[in-house]
């Protein structure tokens, strides 16, 4: 049986040295992990205009052109998980945590304080490392 792939568009919202992080409400698929905020993609949508109607919907945000950053597919047991991340800069609104239980900024040396989804340690080491200037 093949598995279904489901492609997200998330959001490195950065202000100050630090990042934006949410923790995913009770009852929502990885329930109680933190992550990057963002969303599924939606058929016709391009992964900058779901990123554009998922930051608003969730955290009552908009943000500037985004910019590519990363691509990490992770397969899960039952699903893979194509996650397309852009930094981006919050242009207009107050972060309003709508579509999650928490939210907080981090610093990247912090990340590791946070349990996040197992899709997500690709993109934290890469942002750990820019934040030293590690190359990988």
């Amino acid at each position: 049986m093949q598995k279904t792939v489901i492609e997200v568009a998330a959001g490195l919202i950065y202000r100050d040295g630090r990042y934006l992080i949410g923790r995913r409400k009770p009852g929502a698929h990885l329930a109680g992990f933190w992550e990057f905020p963002g969303g599924k993609k939606e058929a016709g949508e391009s992964f900058t205009e779901c990123l554009r109607r998922e930051l608003f919907e969730e955290l009552r945000i908009r943000i500037g052109c985004p910019i590519p950053y990363q691509i990490v597919r992770h397969e899960y047991p039952d699903t893979i998980v194509e996650l397309h991340f852009f930094r981006c800069e919050i242009e207009q609104g107050d972060v309003v945590p709508v579509g999650c239980e928490e939210i907080r900024w981090v610093l990247p040396e912090e990340f590791q304080q946070f349990a996040f989804p197992p899709a997500d340690h690709a993109v934290i080491e890469s942002l750990r490392r820019d934040a030293i200037g590690v190359s990988p």
